[in-house]
């Protein structure tokens, strides 16, 4: 008979990771039971009436996300940057609107385009117009804020792209940023940096594939719950907003449609933004209490590029300059989208 003593494995306990939107929101109805329960009822009214009205287009949204990622179509952005650098930087900021990247998760392609020979101007272009806007992000914002403000904000997204391309081509000729334009130590891209230099062929029909099927499902997965939680958080705090927050008061800050009215959207954008898609009910909410549509746009277009979270992602891989430059273009594309759909709907 073995004497040896049995071995026991013991496993150090980790505490599960807290979502701080699910945290916030829970704190807000926890506070609101307590503090005023009639308007907890009335902010969850609120916020299910709310989601029940943009169910179909958010549910649309996360279909074209997950198609996208199943079907391979994101690898379409590599055919962006061949040919001429001024076709490029054209081809960039359009392929920029149209791909589905946030402003933190652009930047391991943007890496990879670098560090693959791509050309600074062009890879400035799609940076900036990325973010913006792309499918999905089209039809929520169609639901949300209507179909006119989703296409001015799609043109936006292109013109802000256009614009720090051209820009940064303009400063690369005068010799304003000489150098390498990523910090030393910074990697190749990883998986982004392989799609960038091979890409797959795109299969439109990719559930013939059982791999590309559960790319689909996963992706559909984890978007509804990652976009879902903020939407709830977005629709609660607009639920605050028109309760508490005077219709005087936003008409005197952002409701004249003037270019102070439109610069100072554009600048609460940075520390206030959180992602484009929670950031929209607020809008609808801030444009029911009397805020411009020229600044509701410099507000999407400034925060969508400049927030602290992107902001942060830029500074950690490039050169103070090239930081500069991307903040100076993103805020001044900002600041003439909203001139321009002020002026063109009055």
């Amino acid at each position: 008979m073995s004497t040896q003593e049995p071995s026991i494995e013991i496993r150090r306990w980790t505490a599960p990771q807290l979502d701080p939107a699910w945290i916030v929101l829970s704190a807000i109805l926890v506070t609101l039971a307590v503090v005023a329960p009639h308007q907890a009822t009335t902010s969850i009214a609120f916020t299910a009436k709310a989601v029940w009205g943009v169910l179909p287009f958010f549910a649309l949204s996360i279909a074209l996300s997950a198609y996208a990622k199943a079907s391979g179509a994101e690898n379409l952005i590599a055919k962006a940057f061949t040919g001429r650098i001024g076709l490029m930087i054209l081809f960039a900021s359009l392929m920029g609107a149209l791909s589905p990247f946030c402003s933190c998760g652009v930047i391991p392609v943007i890496a990879a385009l670098l560090t693959s020979g791509v050309p600074l101007a062009p890879v400035m272009a799609f940076w900036l117009s990325s973010p913006l806007m792309d499918p999905s992000m089209f039809v929520l914002t169609a639901g949300v804020l209507g179909f006119q403000f989703a296409v001015a904000k799609t043109l936006a997204a292109i013109g802000v792209g256009l614009l720090g391309g051209y820009g940064i081509l303009a400063l690369q000729r005068v010799g304003l940023l000489a150098g390498p334009p990523l910090r030393d130590g910074v990697g190749n891209g990883g998986c982004a940096g392989s799609k960038i230099r091979n890409p797959k062929a795109v299969e439109w029909r990719f559930w013939n594939e059982p791999a590309r099927r559960e790319a689909f499902a996963n992706t559909a997965r984890n978007n509804t719950l990652f976009l879902g939680k903020w939407l709830l958080l977005a629709f609660t705090l607009e639920s605050l907003m028109v309760a508490y927050v005077p219709r005087d008061f936003i008409g005197s800050v952002a409701g004249e449609g003037g270019f102070l009215s439109i610069a100072a959207a554009t600048l609460v954008g940075i520390p206030s933004y959180m992602n484009g898609n929670a950031a929209l009910p607020l809008v609808a909410g801030l444009v029911e209490k009397g805020m411009a549509p020229g600044a509701a746009m410099a507000f999407l277009i400034g925060g969508g590029v400049t927030s602290i979270p992107a902001a942060l992602a830029v500074w950690a891989i490039t050169p103070r300059k090239l930081f500069a430059a991307y903040l100076a273009f993103a805020t001044l594309g900002a600041l003439a989208a909203g001139v321009v759909f002020q002026a063109a709907v009055g």
